[in-house]
């Protein structure tokens, strides 16, 4: 079992930047691959972003390549998403979700889910 708990959202202007982190509970954190997940308004929840368990190896989304960076930190049981250079059509809700096994852009292939936090850019 595997609790996720996600803080760092909030309003940002269009251009600036917002860190989110994802605090783990449980054991063996670091034989999980972890993503973020992003649900706008009346929107499916999309991926953002994922790390693999051991290695580090990431995986973007399109429309945040560039602009968006995850990180793990396996000893403090976290993983980050950097979000910079954001822009209005970024605002939704965030979540991280941790699966067993490889990484994947799946929303289906995630076991574990944070409640989410908000984060809404403005123009």
């Amino acid at each position: 079992q595997v609790q996720l708990a996600e803080i760092g959202g909030g309003l940002v202007q269009a251009g600036g930047s917002l860190r989110l982190s994802c605090a783990a509970s449980g054991r063996s954190f670091s034989s999980y691959a972890m993503g973020w997940f992003r649900q706008g308004s009346g929107q499916e929840r999309e991926f953002v972003a994922g790390i693999t368990s051991i290695s580090g190896r990431t995986d973007y989304a399109d429309s945040v390549k560039g602009r968006f960076t995850v990180s793990r930190d396996n000893a403090k049981n976290t993983v980050f998403l950097q979000m910079n250079s954001l822009k209005p059509e970024d605002t939704a809700a965030y979540y991280c979700a941790a699966r067993g096994g490889l990484m994947s852009r799946d929303r289906g292939h995630y076991n574990y889910w944070g409640q989410g936090t908000q984060v809404t850019v403005s123009s």
